[in-house]
Formats: structure tokens, C-alpha cells, sequence
């Protein structure tokens, strides 16, 4: 009994290490050279609701507009509160991390 409290309390305490959050997405921003932005879906509000997005991976532009919800990239829309989902992506020969929220969802990575 003793041993599986152990090790159910070393794999949730890994977990909570590992897991990426706002402050991983800055400074993978920051110091990532080549960044590529591939958009899934956004919220359209003549729909109101998210509309999939089909353009794939595109080399990042920076904006001046809404710094604090775009980190300063156009495409990008970060809730904030909690409310946006980061987990890794290393797929199609790119490695970053997918962003899901309310308002959509899109990959920040970079190429392998």
C-alpha cells in the first residue's frame, strides 16, 4: 500500500512539473529564432462560434495590436486567467507547443 501512495504521489508531482504554461510559451517565444504559426481554428463573431482554419504552418508576423492577449503575433489569442490550455506538439517536423482556448486553438513551433 505504502509503495503505490509513492508512486501515485512521484508520477502527479512529474505532471505538475512538466506541464507548460504561459510563462514556457514567453520565453519559448523569446527565444525562438524561426517561429511558425499554424492556426486550427478562431473565433469568428458573425458566426459566433470557432471556425476551422485549414493554412497550415506560416512563418510568424508581429503585431503591435493587443499585446497582452497576442504575446505580439498575429494569429495568436491567449485568453489569460487560466483559461488557455497549453500542452507540447512535436509533429510533422515541428516541435513547440499547441495553445487551446475559447477563442481557438493554434501550434507555436519551430522546425526540427
Amino acid at each position: 500500500m505504502c509503495s503505490y501512495i509513492v508512486e501515485r504521489y512521484f508520477n502527479a508531482a512529474h505532471y505538475y512539473i512538466m506541464k507548460p504554461t504561459k510563462t514556457t510559451i514567453k520565453s519559448f517565444i523569446k527565444n525562438a529564432d524561426n517561429l511558425f504559426i499554424n492556426v486550427k481554428s478562431s473565433f469568428d463573431g458573425m458566426t459566433d462560434m470557432c471556425e476551422a482554419q485549414k493554412e497550415g504552418f506560416t512563418k510568424i508576423v508581429k503585431t503591435e495590436d493587443n499585446i497582452r492577449n497576442t504575446l505580439g503575433i498575429k494569429g495568436a489569442w491567449f485568453v489569460g486567467s487560466g483559461r488557455d490550455y497549453f500542452t507540447t506538439y512535436n509533429e510533422n517536423g515541428f516541435k513547440g507547443y499547441a495553445i487551446s482556448n475559447s477563442c481557438g486553438h493554434f501550434i507555436l513551433a519551430v522546425k526540427k
